[in-house]
């Protein structure tokens, strides 16, 4: 793991919340210079601590019928890799979008994405369930997403009632 320095964690905590700024507005926003701010993301891009500039998009108001399921699996820990092997096969399919190692009631969870449900079930039929190690897999589908990476999707009314005191 990479200990970061003071500037680093707060460039990240920045692009976190637009990666659209620029090492210019960076470093007003910071009051440092901007080849600092330069330098910083530079290592962080290195270092793959910056691993990716991405959108979030709202799907729900794209015409794009994609579904999404996560699956939560139940796995048997291979001799001399635990769980860093399977979860490997899992996350190299091309629908599996994430997957996290969970504790509690089950040891996986895998956010796969497919065009409809017919889809994601044979991902989960053919290809995940075969898998060897693999104990049980538990599919659920999502219906709707309120709120991702911090963003709310929804525009939502803000609470106007007085407050009352007792």
């Amino acid at each position: 793991m990479t200990e970061l320095d003071d500037l680093k964690l707060k460039v990240l905590e920045l692009l976190k919340e637009d990666a659209r700024r620029t090492p210019t507005l960076l470093a007003t926003l910071l009051g440092v210079d901007e080849q600092d701010v330069c330098k910083s993301i530079k290592e962080l891009e290195d270092q793959h601590v910056i691993v990716k500039y991405a959108a979030v998009v709202n799907w729900d108001k794209v015409d794009d019928e994609k579904v999404t399921a996560l699956i939560e699996v139940q796995i048997t820990p291979e001799r001399g890799r635990g769980f860093e092997g399977i979860a490997e096969r899992i996350y190299l399919y091309p629908q599996v979008k994430s997957v996290y190692l969970m504790s509690g009631a089950y040891d996986l969870l895998v956010e796969v994405e497919g065009r409809n449900l017919r889809e994601v079930a044979n991902f989960v039929s053919e290809k995940l369930s075969p898998i060897d190690s693999v104990l049980s897999t538990k599919t659920n589908f999502t219906l709707k997403k309120y709120k991702q990476d911090g963003i709310i999707f929804e525009d939502h009314q803000e609470d106007n009632r007085l407050m009352i005191s007792p």
